[in-house]
């Protein structure tokens, strides 16, 4: 059995006037969700061998700040493919993983990283965190998956079990969805 977290990265700051899309940067909600979500993994005592990272700013401020706050010390793999990747992009760079490694968690962004839960976990109504996720994956939210394979070259549809689910706004509701105020 392998293990894949998936964390998507926090609430990026749209009003910076960077050029590319690439470098923009965690806007303060995101940096405290960043800490907040690392705090939580390092509280469910996960042990990951290898965290795999988009290398874009706001995703690589998302782990590095988790990861720093939690006194989380994995070692970290930036890989440029992650970064706007589809689902199919994103198994693929899992099949490249060694068969030694377990437990690898995957950071990066969306509609990729909820695109692999949808195709990793079967849609068979046994799944409620899958239900969950259905309904929106947002930023910082962390998920595990429990897959039935022992080769990370055997990742397909259908292999895995949504064992956790965790958004920012279920540890602190000043993390939640922003009101509009009509």
């Amino acid at each position: 059995m392998k293990t894949l977290g998936i964390f998507r990265h926090a609430k990026s700051d749209w009003h910076d006037a960077v050029a590319r899309d690439f470098d923009r940067p965690l806007n303060g909600r995101g940096r405290k969700g960043a800490v907040v979500m690392g705090r939580h993994i390092a509280d469910q005592a996960w042990t990951w061998q290898r965290v795999l990272a988009s290398p874009a700013v706001r995703s690589a401020q998302t782990i590095e700040l988790a990861m720093a706050d939690a006194h989380i010390d994995v070692p970290l793999e930036w890989d440029r493919r992650i970064y706007l990747a589809s689902s199919a992009v994103l198994l693929d760079v899992l099949r490249d993983q060694p068969d030694d490694l377990d437990r690898i968690m995957m950071v990066g962004h969306n509609p990729g990283l909820e695109d692999v839960i949808f195709d990793l976990v079967p849609d068979d109504g046994t799944s409620p965190l899958r239900t969950i996720v259905e309904e929106k994956f947002p930023t910082a939210t962390f998920a595990v998956l429990e897959l039935a394979i022992d080769s990370w070259g055997d990742i397909d549809d259908g292999c895995a079990r949504l064992v956790h689910l965790v958004r920012p706004r279920d540890l602190d509701p000043d993390l939640g969805p922003e009101l509009i105020d009509n």
